[in-house]
C-alpha cells in the first residue's frame, strides 16, 4: 500500500539531499582525516575509493530498495518482504539491527557532536588565540571534558535539535532541514578549502592524499579502509532503508546511490583537503589519531590569520554535518514506534530523545568522572559503545544485509525496484552482492574482533 503524500519526499532532490545528508557525518569530517593520517595519506585513500564503488554503492543500492519495496519502518519492511518471500523469519533481524544500532550509535555520537557545537562557538569567542603547541590545544580541549555540567548542555542541545527536526515528520522535519543545511555545509567546506589553498601548504596536501606510499599499504590498512568505506556511506546503520520507505517510485535507485557515493567522497576528500595542509604548514602530525580535530586543529586555528573565523567555520561545518546525520540515525527508531505501536511521533521523538541524552551521559562521563572505569578490554563506556556500534553492530547488519539481498530476496524483486534492464550489470551486482560483499565484511569484522 501506498504511504501517504505528506510521508514521502516531495522530490528526487529531496531524498537525494535527504540520503547524502546521512551519509556525509562525522564519519567524513571527524573519522576519515584521522585514519587516513595513520595509515599513510594515498594509499589509504585509494583503496577507500574502490571500496566505496565495488562494495559501498550496490550494498546503497540494495537497502533503498529493500526499503522501498517494504515501504514501512525498518521491521515492518523486514517482517513483509520475508513474508512476501516466503523466508525464515529470521531476516527480521535486519530490522532490528536497522532499528537498535541507530539508538546505540546516537548515544555517544551526541556527545562527540555537542563538542562541535562548543568549539564553533569557543572558537568565534577567541579561545584558540595564542595557542602555540599541544599543550595548549589539550588544555582547552580538558577544559571541555572535565566539565561534566558543560558536556551535558551542549548534548543535550544537539538531541533537542535533532529531536524537534525528526518530530515535524518528512515534509515539514527531514526535508525542510536538508534543504537549507546541506547547502551550506558545501558552501561552508568550499570556502575553507578555498582558504586553506592561499594560507596554507595545499601543495603538501594534496601530495599526502594523492601520492600513494604503498608500503604502508598492509592487511589491516585496507580492511579499515573497507570498513571506513561502509561507515562512511552509512550502510546498514538503518536510514538508507527508512528514507528508501519515502521514496517515489519513479526515483532511480542506481543513480541516487551513485550520486551519494560521489557526494560523499566528495565531502572526504576536500575535508582531507582542509585538515592536511593547515596540519602540514604548521608542523603538526597527520598521524595524530582522533585528537586530529579537537586537539591539533586548534594549534594551526590559534595561529592562521582569521583563525578564529575560520575554526568557528570548520566546527559549525563539523554540526551541521553531526545534525544531517543525526536525524537519519533518529529515524528509524521513531519510524517503528510511530507504525508498530500507534504513537504519535512528536512524543515519540522527544521520549525517546530524552532516552538517549539520558543513556549517553555514561559516555560523556567516561572523560572525567568515569574515566578510571574500564570494564572490558581496556575501554572506557564511551569507546565500548563506539566499538560495538562501529565494530561490531554495523558490519553485522552489513553482513546480513548483502546475503538477503544477494540469496533471500529473489532476483525478480530486487531487479523491479532497481530497475536494471541490463542483465549483465544485474549479474555483476547479484555476484558482489552474494560473495564479495559478505566476504570482504566477514574480513572486517574479524579483525576488528
Amino acid at each position: 500500500m501506498a504511504r501517504p503524500e505528506q510521508d514521502q519526499w516531495s522530490s528526487p532532490r529531496a531524498f537525494l539531499l535527504a540520503a547524502i545528508g546521512v551519509a556525509v557525518g562525522l564519519g567524513n569530517i571527524w573519522r576519515f582525516p584521522y585514519i587516513t593520517g595513520v595509515n599513510g595519506g594515498g594509499a589509504f585513500v585509494l583503496v577507500y575509493c574502490l571500496s566505496v564503488v565495488v562494495l559501498g554503492v550496490p550494498l546503497a543500492m540494495a537497502e533503498i530498495a529493500i526499503g522501498r519495496r517494504g515501504g514501512g519502518s525498518a521491521v515492518g519492511t523486514m517482517r513483509k518482504l520475508t513474508r512476501d518471500e516466503g523466508a525464515s523469519r529470521f531476516w527480521t533481524s535486519v530490522g532490528w539491527q536497522a532499528v537498535l544500532a541507530p539508538i546505540v550509535g546516537l548515544m555517544y555520537y551526541s556527545v562527540v557532536a555537542g563538542w562541535t557545537m562548543d568549539y564553533a562557538i569557543s572558537a568565534l569567542s577567541g579561545a584558540f588565540e595564542g595557542i602555540a603547541d599541544a599543550e595548549g590545544a589539550s588544555a582547552v580541549f580538558s577544559g571541555l571534558t572535565d566539565n561534566t555540567p558543560r558536556m551535558m548542555l551542549s548534548h543535550g542541545v544537539f538531541i533537542l535539535l535533532t529531536v524537534f527536526i525528526v518530530a515535524a515528520g518528512i515534509r515539514n522535519g527531514l526535508e525542510r532541514a536538508v534543504k537549507s543545511l546541506m547547502p551550506a555545509l558545501f558552501a561552508i567546506l568550499l570556502v575553507l578549502v578555498a582558504y586553506t589553498a592561499f594560507t596554507a601548504d595545499f601543495a603538501g596536501g594534496v601530495r599526502f592524499l594523492f601520492q600513494p606510499d604503498f608500503s604502508k599499504l598492509t592487511p589491516t590498512v585496507v580492511l579499515m579502509a573497507i570498513g571506513q568505506a561502509f561507515f562512511s556511506m552509512a550502510v546498514a546503520v538503518g536510514a538508507l532503508i527508512t528514507y528508501g520507505a519515502y521514496m517515489p517510485k519513479n526515483v532511480s535507485i542506481p543513480r541516487v546511490a551513485c550520486i551519494i557515493a560521489i557526494a560523499d567522497t566528495a565531502v572526504a576528500v576536500l575535508m582531507g583537503l582542509v585538515i592536511f595542509p593547515l596540519v602540514l604548514s604548521y608542523g603538526l602530525e597527520p598521524g595524530e589519531g582522533p585528537g586530529l580535530v579537537f586537539v591539533t586543529l586548534p594549534i594551526a586555528f590559534g595561529q592562521m590569520p582569521a583563525g578564529a573565523l575560520f575554526g568557528a567555520l570548520f566546527f559549525f561545518l563539523m554540526s551541521i554535518a553531526a545534525v544531517t546525520s543525526s536525524i537519519g540515525m533518529l529515524e528509524p527508531p521513531v519510524s517503528w514506534l510511530v507504525e508498530h505501536r500507534g504513537f504519535r511521533r512528536a512524543p515519540t521523538a522527544f521520549g525517546l530523545g530524552t532516552f538517549i541524552w539520558l543513556c549517553g551521559i555514561p559516555a560523556l562521563l567516561s572523560f572525567n568522572r568515569l574515566a578510571e572505569f574500564r570494564p572490558v578490554a581496556g575501554r572506557n563506556l564511551f569507546e565500548l559503545m563506539d566499538f560495538f556500534t562501529a565494530n561490531l553492530v554495523i558490519p553485522a547488519g552489513g553482513f546480513l544485509l548483502a546475503v538477503y539481498a544477494g540469496w533471500i530476496l529473489s532476483g525478480d524483486s530486487l531487479r523491479d525496484e532497481l530497475g536494471l534492464e541490463d542483465s549483465a550489470w544485474f549479474l555483476r551486482l547479484r555476484f558482489v552482492l552474494r560473495y564479495v560483499a559478505p566476504i570482504a565484511i566477514a574480513l572486517v569484522f574479524a579483525t576488528a574482533l
